[in-house]
């Protein structure tokens, strides 16, 4: 962290761009200004009409002040970060060149007076207004001190009134210019403030359309792709970035936009742009109305909204069944109680107590129906823990023995290598898990006529995973079937509820965990829990609090 914030933090501050600009106008007027004092100390008599006293003082006046300009223009770059001291001390020396300028060329008082207020006034744009009013006066002070030696000398009356005009006229001109710098330095940063959220605001928004769901194109009349976004690339089947032609790359999307074009009927079946993409339904509109030169396509993906459709329904089936589960609870517990006060008579017949037999298993089956219905209605949040795999795993079978009899069938554990495999889940989810395996593993893995072989498997994968296998040698699962185990509500067996293997898959999912079927070998099925190890949740959960 300190590598990437300490160079942030010791970078000079970016310096303005106006400021720049405004210091090499001021040093470029002050190049102008000083050859117009060499113009005006070498001009012939006859264009100045007076004669010059002092040619020689002129010259030591002009000739280094022009020097100064020169190096002052050349060193701008390099002054810039120094802005305010720079300018303090340009404006010192152009003050003092001014009223030198006065004493020697004094018929062109007025010029160079008026010359010198553009000095404080672009002066007045960099610094505060205290400095710029500092030199306002410094500058008056120095005109009145020379009319004050004019007068002294006898040669001129008006010189003092005008020095005192031109002082009132630096002072105006100084704080005219520090209040419309102030305003223009606010209304840049306010332009640049929302040229940034400009900028922002155009990559969110082509953040969100780039990772829509929904297929985003932009199509122009001549029936060329101008922009598309990922979802649209994939639904057209990954075209390469050279085919920008809708006829060819998606000829029936091209067909559809031409007939709502020019009958104004939008085609909402369901179509394939491409071989192994979902079907979608594509929706157009204008980018501007009245205006067919820019067209918006918008692929909605069927597969998507059909999942949508799934989730509400079951959502809805879920509350709906625990809603009935509740009602049917009470009824059901008074008819077993009932059928077990019957089987207890002594006046029963063999066919009577085979009928209260049958009542008795049938309400164990519906109370299994209300259970796992009732259990997927809850979804209660896993509260993970670190377990060692393996030994939790012999808990719960000896634990599965105890609770039910397995009969001639056989249930063990084998774990995978001499090291503990530890992973990271709700123990009681995880056994909720593996009792619906087992049970369906010593129910349905049997070949007929043979007793079940359960094997609950621990052990660590190629990645470092702790992975829970339940296996058993029955004759396995159809393909087909087996890519619909997972789906609610559907069973093969005629006394299945179709709710075991997808409660089993999304209790796995709530502890970050995966589910899946795997077909063994030579005969047999593979439930796979593939859980999240102990070290990386530890991290992840060190990660979440700092």
């Amino acid at each position: 962290m300190s590598s990437t914030v300490l160079p942030q933090l010791n970078a000079p501050r970016a310096i303005p761009a106006a400021i720049r600009h405004e210091m090499l106008f001021f040093n470029g007027f002050r190049l102008v200004q000083a050859l117009v004092y060499i113009g005006l100390a070498f001009a012939p008599a006859q264009i100045r009409g007076v004669s010059l006293e002092s040619l020689q003082f002129a010259l030591l006046v002009t000739l280094p002040y022009l020097l100064f300009a020169v190096a002052a223009l050349a060193l701008t770059r390099r002054c810039v970060p120094y802005a305010k001291a720079t300018v303090s001390i340009w404006l010192v020396v152009d003050i003092a060149a001014a009223v030198l300028a006065l004493s020697a060329i004094d018929y062109s008082r007025i010029g160079i007076a008026m010359m010198l207020a553009v000095n404080l006034g672009v002066g007045a744009l960099i610094l505060s207004l205290r400095f710029a009013s500092f030199f306002a006066a410094l500058a008056t002070l120095g005109l009145l001190g020379h009319a004050l030696l004019v007068q002294a000398s006898g040669s001129g009356e008006r010189s003092l009134l005008e020095s005192a005009l031109f002082g009132l006229a630096y002072f105006s001109i100084t704080t005219l210019c520090h209040v419309l710098s102030r305003q223009l330095r606010a209304s840049e940063a306010l332009a640049e403030q929302r040229s940034t959220d400009l900028a922002n605001l155009s990559q969110v928004n082509e953040l969100i359309i780039r990772r829509m769901k929904t297929g985003v194109l932009l199509v122009d009349d001549a029936n060329r792709i101008h922009q598309i976004n990922e979802s649209a690339w994939m639904l057209l089947g990954n075209p390469s970035a050279e085919q920008r032609d809708l006829g060819r790359l998606a000829p029936e999307l091209s067909r559809r936009l031409y007939h709502w074009m020019t009958s104004g009927k939008l085609d909402e079946t369901a179509t394939q742009l491409a071989d192994g993409v979902p079907e979608v339904v594509p929706r157009f509109s204008r980018l501007a109305p009245n205006d067919d030169s820019l067209v918006l396509i918008f692929l909605d993906d069927t597969s998507l909204v059909s999942r949508r459709a799934e989730e509400l329904t079951l959502s809805s089936l879920g509350r709906l069944s625990a809603s009935i589960a509740h009602e049917i609870r009470n009824p059901l517990a008074a008819i077993r109680y009932s059928a077990q006060l019957l089987a207890e008579s002594e006046k029963m017949d063999a066919a009577d107590q085979r009928m209260v037999e049958i009542i008795n298993n049938h309400c164990v089956r519906l109370n299994e129906i209300i259970e796992n219905i009732l259990q997927l209605s809850r979804r209660e949040r896993s509260r993970p823990e670190t377990l060692d795999l393996g030994r939790w795993a012999q808990g719960f079978v000896d634990e599965y023995k105890q609770g039910n009899d397995i009969g001639n069938d056989t249930l063990r554990v084998v774990v995978g290598g001499p090291t503990a495999v530890a992973a990271l889940a709700d123990p009681q989810q995880l056994q909720q898990v593996a009792w619906n395996l087992v049970q369906n593993a010593l129910r349905y893995g049997r070949m007929p006529g043979e007793p079940a072989r359960v094997i609950v498997i621990v052990r660590t994968g190629e990645h470092g995973e702790p992975i829970l296998e339940v296996t058993d040698r029955g004759p396995g699962i159809a393909p087909k079937v087996a890519a619909q185990i997972f789906e609610p509500f559907y069973t093969t067996h005629e006394y299945g509820t179709g709710l075991g293997l997808y409660l089993a898959r999304q209790m796995a999912e709530a502890n970050q965990a995966s589910l899946e079927y795997v077909r063994v070998a030579g005969g047999g099925s593979c439930f796979r829990l593939v859980l999240t190890p102990a070290q990386m949740g530890r991290m992840a959960g060190e990660a979440a609090v700092n």
